[in-house]
């Protein structure tokens, strides 16, 4: 096992586009690390550095405490997990989940004990002389994980592992995977675009966008406290409803307390539907547009009558002018019905007018 620093790496590719724009990042011993981020912001790209698939431009990347800028992937003592499972077809499962220790040189009474302890670890061991064709998705992605599990490597690295399987077996895979990574209390480093994927695997959770970090820390910690607006859109389902605070209704509201405010954020279910307006809160009338019951909890989505107070569109965001509601259980109000929603001090989150900065009232 192993920790893993980044200090300050970039990534330029011929031509000026600069992919990974100098990122900081500590992943400890034994520790799940997500790199989470909307499609072209970089993780992918990230991985492959610490892999050693693509050449680093500036900073350094450091396994173990060894720089292994210029060390080849093979050298590195990484294994890693392909969202395409990349298995060999015409080998068993046993011979796919063998053929890298062979190569290495490895005695096969070793390699048969290791195989045989990964594959009863990941449930494969009836599956052994199957090939790949005759297997579900679920345990095609369990072979590939027990290639990477043999080799007992000091960090593993997943790209994407879940992403051409069913929402069903996702969610099965999910929990397998955290199981297995406590279990074997390796450095993981894992990259997923689904940020409910991301909360729910990482020890530490990366978000990135644009080629830099947005924030870094405890996945919960990032929820209740994003530090810019596109982390507070993008962290969370549905999304956090973000209103301008130098709009008359949201200002008259705060009073002073906003300070240099120029955002207002609000959960979805931090809004609860009421005729009462909280002291020091913010109380918003609404046109419900439409009803999404899903069993447990009923989200309300509703309409402002002013859209051009809402802030600009970013990633996740909802639409200009609508705000969406939680609410337990199925009883909503009617579609058309005119309503007031309401959320206290302390459920509000402020940031700057650039969505850079979060504000600590």
């Amino acid at each position: 096992m192993a920790n893993v620093t980044l200090r300050n790496v970039r990534k330029t590719y011929p031509g000026g586009f600069e992919a990974i724009k100098g990122v900081d990042v500590d992943v400890g011993d034994g520790q799940f690390c997500v790199l989470v981020g909307p499609s072209g912001c970089g993780k992918s790209t990230l991985l492959r550095m610490v892999a050693g698939l693509e050449t680093v431009t500036g900073g350094e990347i450091d396994i173990g405490g060894k720089i292994v800028n210029q060390v080849e992937p093979a050298d590195r003592d990484i294994a890693m997990v392909f969202q395409n499972y990349a298995l060999y077809p015409h080998m068993s499962v046993y011979n796919n989940m063998a053929y890298g220790l062979r190569n290495r040189g490895m005695k096969e009474d070793e390699i048969k004990s290791r195989v045989e302890e990964a594959a009863r670890v990941l449930e494969l061991s009836p599956m052994l002389e199957r090939k790949p064709r005759q297997l579900s998705g679920g345990q095609r992605q369990r072979v590939a994980m027990g290639r990477a599990i043999v080799r007992q490597p000091k960090v593993f690295l997943f790209d994407e592992p879940l992403s051409n399987l069913d929402a069903k077996l996702r969610i099965a895979m999910r929990v397998e995977i955290r199981k297995l990574q406590r279990r074997l209390n390796t450095t993981s480093i894992y990259v997923t675009h689904d940020q409910l994927e991301a909360m729910t695997l990482a020890d530490i959770l990366v978000v990135m966008n644009g080629g830099q970090v947005e924030q870094v820390g405890n996945p919960l910690a990032i929820y209740e406290k994003p530090a810019t607006t596109f982390v507070a859109s993008f962290i969370g389902a549905p999304p956090m409803n973000l209103m301008s605070a130098r709009a008359d209704e949201i200002k008259s509201q705060l009073g002073g307390s906003a300070g240099e405010a120029g955002i207002v954020g609000i959960r979805p279910e931090d809004f609860v539907i009421t005729a009462d307006s909280p002291a020091g809160g913010v109380t918003l009338p609404l046109t419900v547009e439409a009803i999404e019951r899903v069993g447990a909890e009923t989200f309300v989505y509703g309409a402002r009558a002013h859209d051009e107070q809402r802030v600009a569109a970013t990633p996740g965001e909802l639409p200009p002018g609508e705000i969406i509601v939680r609410i337990p259980g199925t009883a909503a109000p009617a579609i058309g019905e005119k309503i007031r929603v309401a959320a206290v001090r302390e459920k509000l989150h402020l940031f700057s007018g650039d969505g850079r900065k979060r504000i600590e009232a």
